[in-house]
């Protein structure tokens, strides 16, 4: 499967942006999707992610209550909701993908097989 990641942009603290991750190559519906980011000189990290089925979610400490992640099955598209952003927000956000399915979400970078190539966003102060 080919991800697809889009949806960053500039935007002012407090602000929003949904970010969208479209698979092409296989039905998206059968795998499961993480969100990572990596800020400028910092390491990789886990954002939020999803089950094969949708059922569960599961949110960084750092953006829980904030970021929603949603699944459209039907367009092949899943979805990072990001309200009240803050500066700290700011990097590259990447989707990433397996076709497994788990009773929970995955938070380890290395168990997923797809990637896609990343978009920026930026939050200003």
């Amino acid at each position: 499967v080919q991800l697809q990641a889009s949806g960053g942009g500039l935007v002012q603290a407090g602000g929003s942006l949904r970010l969208s991750c479209a698979a092409s190559g296989r039905t998206f519906s059968n795998y499961a999707v993480g969100w990572f980011r990596q800020a400028p000189g910092k390491e990789r990290e886990f954002v939020a992610g999803i089950t094969w089925s949708g059922v569960r979610t599961y949110y960084a400490n750092s953006v829980k209550g904030r970021f929603t992640m949603s699944r459209d099955n039907a367009k092949n598209t899943v979805y990072l909701q990001m309200n009240s952003l803050k500066p700290e927000d700011t990097a590259v956000y990447y989707c990433a993908a397996k076709n497994e399915d788990t009773t929970v979400v995955v938070t380890t970078q290395r168990w997923y097989d797809y990637w896609g190539q990343g978009t920026l966003v930026t939050v200003s102060s």
